[in-house]
């Protein structure tokens, strides 16, 4: 027997059981019982070149950032969720951290899923807020990926996401998967090497307004094409640089403040783990993601007015994109050129440059876009500021377009 005690609950009677099994719900606003949950809080460091961080110290400045933004205190925090580090590859970072930061949390847990990792730790934190197991979820992330290990380390560690037998021994790179990707979604669409390239040149027209970006000295369609081959077709200017830096949010049961930003739909999809598994590398589990948190159902496409999608490569981008029918199948690049994704667009997209200019730290590289977006979402982005941000969606893949993590956001007044 299904019995409703309130707008927010529904509680099942099982037989036999004289305790009830109760679903907490959050009341919405509008009447419609749904899952939801507060972004309260966030916080960001600066990308880049930041000597002397450490992972711990990065992830401690943003979360110190992200308990102000919020109004809370370390002892009102009773969830932590963390992602990784290759800097600190602990088998326990979110405890770790825990001691470390001085919180002694009701839950913790440490998550890995490549680059979709900072949306999957949020969706986790959302979950758990939702269904009432937790008021305070502190999510972050952080990593000295730049100073605190050698490129070759680097690239070796990030490799490992191939397969062990069929795909490492070989030698590829990141880079090396993206570009064979490339290769194949550029002869099925006719996208263009001067389509990717407007894609990072828009990347870094956001960032030269955003103070903490890695990369703030504007770039052209010729500059990208001219600079240093990584693995063709891909450029060096068509990859995100390596960062220090780090990223935090809060996830609450309710507000804590002015701040009226919830999380409305979450959804993941993933279709293989290596390239030579993959059924296709010209189409992935992107619009999969998106339908599951609702895209199409509970939030039309047409009503969404502002963009955060990862952005790897161009060509991560230009695909997310298309996939999440922003674009048209082979035209990411036409928009970029027409204004479409700038901050006086129509769809406006990674005001902060994205992970190709604000750069990329790792788990911390994909909650930067999350970061935006509340401060999007709350009026807070100063000379970025767009004119509606009222209802968002985000996107992160992680691995070679193998795992993907969507989340809606909505702004309530």
């Amino acid at each position: 027997m299904l019995v409703a005690l309130r707008h927010a609950k529904w509680c099942l009677t099982l037989p036999g059981n004289r305790l009830p099994y109760c679903i907490l719900r959050a009341a919405d606003p509008a009447g419609e019982g749904r899952e939801l949950s507060w972004i309260t809080g966030v916080g960001l460091t600066p990308f880049g070149r930041l000597e002397g961080r450490t992972t711990l110290d990065l992830m401690s400045d943003a979360a110190s950032a992200a308990l102000a933004d919020a109004g809370l205190r370390r002892d009102e925090v009773d969830g932590l969720i963390t992602g990784y580090s290759t800097t600190l590859p602990h088998l326990m970072l979110s405890t770790v951290f825990a001691e470390h930061f001085g919180l002694t949390p009701h839950y913790a847990h440490g998550v890995q899923l490549g680059g979709a990792t900072g949306f999957a730790t949020v969706m986790l934190a959302h979950e758990l807020v939702a269904a009432g197991r937790l008021r305070h979820v502190l999510v972050v992330a952080g990593e000295n990926r730049m100073t605190g290990q050698s490129r070759d380390a680097a690239i070796q560690t990030l490799a490992q996401v191939g397969h062990p037998r069929y795909e490492v021994p070989l030698g590829p790179t990141i880079p090396a998967y993206y570009g064979l990707v490339a290769s194949r979604y550029m002869h099925e669409t006719g996208t263009t090497a001067e389509d990717l390239a407007e894609l990072a040149v828009l990347m870094r027209s956001h960032a030269a307004l955003h103070p903490g970006a890695q990369f703030r000295e504007p770039i052209s369609v010729a500059d990208v094409l001219g600079s240093k081959p990584i693995a063709a077709p891909l450029r060096i200017l068509d990859c995100c640089p390596v960062s220090d830096g780090g990223a935090a949010v809060v996830v609450s049961r309710d507000r804590t403040g002015e701040a009226g930003v919830r999380i409305i739909g979450c959804g993941q999809a993933h279709t293989h783990q290596h390239v030579s598994a993959a059924a296709s590398l010209a189409s992935f589990g992107t619009a999969t993601a998106a339908a599951r948190a609702g895209l199409g159902t509970r939030v039309a496409l047409a009503d969404l007015r502002y963009a955060a999608i990862y952005d790897s490569f161009t060509i991560t981008l230009a695909i997310l994109l298309e996939e999440l029918s922003l674009a048209p199948r082979g035209g990411a690049g036409a928009l970029a050129r027409d204004g479409h994704f700038g901050r006086d667009g129509a769809m406006p997209l990674n005001t902060h440059g994205g992970l190709l200019s604000y750069g990329q730290c790792g788990v911390g590289g994909a909650m930067a876009h999350l970061v935006e977006t509340q401060l999007q979402m709350t009026g807070r982005a100063g000379p970025r500021q767009v004119r509606d941000a009222s209802l968002a969606l985000l996107h992160g893949d992680g691995g070679v377009l193998s795992s993907h993590v969507t989340l809606l956001l909505e702004q309530a007044r």
